[in-house]
């Protein structure tokens, strides 16, 4: 069975990670653990992105050489992902052996099927070196760069070999309109499809030699644009050109932000048909994180450290905050404020609460024993359905804000139906078989959503399994979340996940 080949966008290696970075990561995490949760195998990558301008410019900024900058900066950035526990299966730096390797192979596979399709010729244009791009009218306000206006373009002329990118535009647009390859979400693919209907110029695939690339293919003095380089590691980390490499090809879903549309739903797609190699089956472009209204990043001085943010509350709950409050699809704004809403609210009072109070109930009416309970048939089994569902549909669609939406739900179901039912009161009476139909129902109720949680909160997931008395993890348990049984379990209470902050 092939696995489920999930990429993310490769980062510079010119700064630290910052949060903007961070979403991106941990939705395509969550995605490639909803896969693995229904038992596919899966393939996820991410990776770096060495070989621009602007590496170099960093690398004397600091004053080390552009190998020692990029392997601290590789290390520095696989570490944050590890941390946030993104569960990547390789890493692939476009500095690599089997990287320059793809990348040669796959335009010597254009010249050899479509000889006309590179051709030399002179560019001159205003070149953008935060987005190692030349820029065009409508990406230009004011005289800046849209996506860097603190940054000043570069007027720049050269003599270069370009890709005839617009022999491939008719194919391209097939391909969206009907499916074939995806642009998601909707938004995203209607602003392609504008693009390609305007038609398309051809592109520059080389620069003037830089000191720091990979030498074009047949033209000693040039090196290998960084952006047709960049794009060709989802492929080249399978092994292309060697035989095989379809067994992990096409790519089931490329996660990207949403502004660098044209390269992977453009560019990307015709490299891809010049070649003679099959598309894609998916790009997802999600929004911006905002500080304060603006991108946040780096180089226009408005990240956020995931250091401070992680030391906030977590891994767990900076990736929860992220995915609940931001979502995968439109912009948002994170501040600390709405984090430490998000945690008071969906986590500390909200999960966190449930969870220690029904692993205490259970110990203390109970000795520690999850009770039989009736057959799933109270109200909060049928409530559980319900969320499923709604959780199963929103993570097939990518929504993951409408995911975690769908966990809340099922979490505010259970404390109500606490409210309604007053365990402590029928214990108070004796009524136990009443009680062991209200106890039963609430541990199926957190096995649920042990699981459905796994995805979003890995970590703290992972406690409430155990302290359900399961064995392993949630991972590959989606038949548990369909068909709770826990009754029998021995429980251990868990330390109080979602713990409040002196501060709050």
């Amino acid at each position: 069975m092939k696995p489920y080949y999930i990429t993310t966008a490769i980062d510079y290696s010119n700064g630290d990670p910052h949060v903007g970075h961070a979403l991106e990561k941990v939705g395509a995490d969550a995605l490639a653990r909803w896969h693995r949760l229904r038992g596919e195998p899966v393939r996820f990558i991410m990776g770096m992105d060495e070989n621009a301008q602007k590496v170099i410019q960093a690398a004397e900024a600091a004053g080390r050489t552009p190998a020692e900058w990029l392997d601290a900066m590789s290390e520095r950035f696989d570490a944050t992902w590890r941390r946030l526990e993104c569960s990547h299966d390789d890493w692939i730096r476009t500095t690599e052996p089997r990287h320059v390797r793809g990348v040669t192979a796959l335009i010597e596979a254009i010249r050899a099927r479509n000889p006309d399709d590179l051709y030399v010729g002179e560019y001159e244009g205003l070149y953008c070196v935060g987005c190692e791009e030349f820029k065009s009218e409508s990406q230009i306000r004011d005289g800046r760069c849209i996506e860097h206006p603190s940054r000043d373009l570069i007027p720049t002329r050269e003599r270069n070999t370009f890709f005839r990118l617009s022999r491939w535009r008719d194919p391209v647009l097939a391909a969206i309109r009907s499916g074939a390859f995806r642009v998601e979400p909707a938004i995203r693919r209607n602003e392609v499809l504008r693009v390609l209907e305007d038609g398309l110029q051809d592109i520059s695939i080389s620069r003037g030699r830089l000191p720091w690339g990979i030498p074009f293919p047949g033209a000693a003095d040039q090196t290998v644009y960084v952006w047709f380089d960049a794009l060709i590691n989802y492929l080249s980390v399978t092994g292309y050109p060697d035989a095989g490499y379809d067994g992990l090809w096409p790519a089931d879903l490329h996660v990207i932000g949403k502004g660098i549309t044209r390269f992977h739903c453009i560019v990307w797609p015709a490299m891809l048909l010049a070649a003679g190699v099959p598309l894609p089956h998916m790009v997802w472009a999600h929004g911006y994180v905002q500080w304060g209204g603006a991108k946040v990043s780096k180089s226009e001085g408005t990240s956020v450290s995931i250091d401070s943010a992680i030391a906030r509350h977590g891994p767990d709950a900076l990736r929860w905050f992220l995915l609940r409050e931001i979502g995968f699809e439109n912009d948002g704004d994170f501040s600390f404020e709405r984090f430490d809403a998000r945690y008071d609210g969906d986590l500390a009072n909200g999960l966190g609460n449930l969870v220690a109070r029904v692993t205490a109930m259970i110990e203390k009416y109970w000795n520690g024993v999850v009770p039989a309970g009736p057959a799933p048939a109270e109200p909060l089994d049928a409530a559980g359905d319900r969320c499923l569902a709604e959780y199963t549909a929103a993570m097939d669609a990518i929504d993951l804000k409408g995911g975690a939406a769908a966990i809340s739900q099922l979490v505010s179901e259970a404390n109500g139906y606490i409210v309604a039912t007053a365990p402590w009161a029928l214990a108070k009476a004796g009524e136990d078989a009443r009680l062991d139909f209200v106890l039963g129902p609430l541990a199926r109720c957190l096995l649920r959503l042990s699981v459905m949680a796994s995805p979003f909160m890995p970590a703290k997931a992972q406690a409430m399994w155990t302290a359900l008395g399961q064995e392993r993890s949630p991972e590959g348990a989606w038949r548990v979340a369909q068909q709770p049984d826990v009754a029998g379990a021995r429980i251990a209470k868990p330390e109080n996940l979602f713990p409040k902050p002196a501060t709050s």
